[in-house]
């Protein structure tokens, strides 16, 4: 980088939206390490997890999942107010899904405590987000 070069800091905006794609993929690939391990693996094909797969079910965690998917979009399209309380209630929600549907194995509480830890500073950075008068919102 030349000495000319400065680095812009990162807007409101986008801390907002790549730390939802740190959710994101940290939920992707919790749930894909879980995979490599035999007895998961196992459980989920024999259908001896200790929750029943079902239709219902599945439907309720694909809309969970996609809660950071979208909020990636979101948080870079909603208007100033409806963006901040959109991202703050998202991440209530997620923060409930990640604890409420883990599970005991290491990889996934590293992979849980990134996302709430991403999840904390969405919700903080949402609370902090102040616009000046007379400015794009950032």
């Amino acid at each position: 980088m030349n000495s000319d070069e400065k680095k812009k800091p990162l807007c409101t905006r986008e801390r907002l939206s790549v730390l939802w794609i740190v959710v994101m993929f940290s939920m992707a690939f919790a749930d894909i390490l879980t995979f490599v391990l035999p007895e998961a693996l196992n459980d989920l094909v024999m259908g001896t997890t200790d929750v029943i797969i079902t239709q219902e079910l599945l439907v309720v965690m694909a809309v969970f999942v996609q809660i950071p998917i979208i909020m990636i979009y979101l948080s870079r399209v909603l208007n100033y107010k409806v963006n901040r309380w959109a991202n703050i209630i998202a991440s209530i929600i997620t923060i409930i899904f990640v604890i409420g549907g883990g599970s005991f194995y290491l990889h996934y509480l590293f992979f849980a405590s990134v996302e709430v830890l991403c999840l904390l500073l969405i919700i903080w950075y949402s609370w902090q987000w102040k616009v000046a008068k007379g400015t794009k919102n950032s």
